[in-house]
């Protein structure tokens, strides 16, 4: 899985809007509001480099409202609760 971090700065009269688009949009697991440069923040999960730009450039950016993105892919996952979540795939069967 790939995970790419986007930073979106978004007209501020539809930042509620834009991002439940955004959040609606296949390949997006959360957005989040945020203080700061930026309004938003889309974390995108997908299997190939090829979706990031499928969801980024061809939706994201298309959505009503957003002004500017920037995006990161992420190298690797250090996070706790995401290393739990993969030694614990099949652990059920």
């Amino acid at each position: 899985m790939i995970t790419a971090i986007v930073f979106i700065q978004a007209d501020v009269a539809r930042i509620p809007e834009v991002a439940t688009e955004i959040a609606a949009l296949d390949g997006v697991s959360e957005v989040y509001s945020v203080t700061g440069e930026i309004d938003l923040v889309a974390l995108v999960r997908v299997r190939t480099h090829e979706a990031i730009a499928e969801v980024v450039a061809d939706r994201l950016n298309k959505v009503n409202g957003v002004l500017n993105t920037e995006t990161h892919i992420a190298f690797r996952t250090y996070s706790k609760h995401d290393l739990e979540a993969a030694f614990a795939l099949g652990a059920d069967d």
